[in-house]
């Protein structure tokens, strides 16, 4: 092994300057080379990019993995460079137990069909939610880990380098100062009527020497400035980068939300026609859990999937006229659209989600996407409104319809 003994004690050297000139500075007994307001600046702006990437690239990582084990798992086989095995998401390991179930209860049951439906459905809410993930680390974390453990760990290396090269100048300048203070101590004029004249010639050599020691001095501060400013603009240049790097992080940031929004417009798709699928099947929900026999022929599938979803805003309610025909009465029984009376203020207004057949006369009929008036009636089943478009009127199932403002 070549071992330099110089170089290492050389080294040692440079260090403790250094550590001493650190030292003395933060006790305040010496002086300090200072950088420009705009060098401030971008050191500022560095770290403030470094500190909350790493802040959002955590938070992400917790929002695409919530498991913490499963967070450490990926991260040793990434340091280990190794592919990460796949694994089953949650909507797909609830699709599984659905479907296993249903094959248990036996398919062909009311409660057999709604797990199958159910379940396929979290399938490919899994499937959406693994395509999610996959492109979120591709297009979002991966350039923020790149940023990480690639760019800001120069920056971070030439920074240091500017700060060592910055102790230099400092320790430079203080030896020259101190080599011009002795020096002149040296130069004054000696006592010419000393009583040993050895004196004066040591007085004359001491002067020589330090006028040496002037120049050398000089000399390492010329040095030590050349170095220390070629190292700035190094680490300037480097620093005045992180503008394009946020000029990335801007382009993936927008990759991430379109993924996300894909992502979310897929789940709600889904969701739809699950809804849908739902409200067609026979029997998938009857007042008496224990009658497996399908509902009345008065029951509309609608009226059965809208028993699962929350209840519906506030719609505006027909006041009952004394004189006028019992509006709860024709809610319950068969609907006269002749008989029933608009609110004079306060209807709202309704998008149709997807299309639906009229079961009889007292139903409405609709068409996906198309914009109709609804109002409710006292007594009204809340799982049904009363539709109006144009001169037609009728009632219409409540799923059906995104209410709007």
């Amino acid at each position: 092994m070549d071992f330099n003994v110089k170089k290492l004690a050389s080294d040692a050297g440079v260090f403790f300057t250094r550590a001493v000139q650190f030292t003395e500075e933060k006790l305040g007994q010496a002086e300090k080379t200072e950088l420009d307001a705009h060098f401030e600046n971008l050191l500022a702006r560095a770290d403030s990019t470094k500190n909350w990437t790493e802040k959002i690239l955590r938070q992400t990582e917790i929002l695409l993995q919530p498991n913490p084990s499963a967070r450490v798992e990926e991260f040793l086989y990434e340091k280990l460079d190794r592919k990460v095995p796949s694994r089953v998401t949650n909507g797909e390991l609830l699709a599984q137990y659905m479907l296993e179930a249903a094959n248990d209860f036996g398919p062909g049951t009311p409660y057999g069909k709604t797990l199958i439906k159910v379940g396929e459905t979290q399938r490919r809410l899994g499937a959406a939610e693994r395509d999610f993930i996959h492109s979120s680390s591709i297009n979002f974390l991966t350039p923020l880990r790149n940023f990480l453990e690639g760019d800001w760990r120069i920056i971070s290396k030439e920074r240091r380098i500017l700060q060592n090269r910055r102790l230099d100048l400092d320790v430079s300048k203080a030896r020259l100062k101190k080599a011009k203070a002795a020096e002149a101590k040296a130069a004054a004029v000696p006592d010419f009527h000393e009583t040993r004249p050895r004196n004066f010639v040591l007085s004359a050599s001491a002067s020589a020497l330090w006028n040496d020691e002037v120049e050398k001095a000089e000399h390492e501060l010329r040095v030590a400035q050349t170095e220390f400013d070629r190292q700035a603009e190094v680490t300037r240049l480097l620093l005045e980068g992180i503008s394009s790097t946020h000029v990335n992080h801007l382009r993936c940031l927008h990759e991430f939300a379109e993924s996300q929004t894909n992502y979310y417009a897929q789940c709600y798709q889904y969701m739809l026609d699950l809804q849908k699928q739902l409200g067609r099947l026979p029997g998938t929900f009857v007042g008496n859990a224990e009658s497996t026999s399908p509902p009345s022929a008065t029951t509309s599938p609608t009226t059965v999937a809208a028993a699962t979803i929350p209840a519906v805003p506030t719609i505006p309610v027909v006041p009952t006229v004394v004189g006028a025909p019992n509006p709860t009465a024709a809610a319950e029984g068969t609907l006269n659209p002749n008989e029933v009376k608009p609110p004079a203020s306060g209807t709202r207004k309704a998008r149709v989600l997807y299309d639906y057949e009229a079961a009889d006369s007292s139903e409405l009929a609709l068409l996906a996407d198309e914009m109709i008036t609804v109002y409710s009636l006292p007594g009204m089943d809340p799982d049904w409104l009363i539709g109006e478009r144009g001169n037609q009127k009728g009632k219409v199932p409540v799923t059906y319809l995104e209410l709007l403002s």
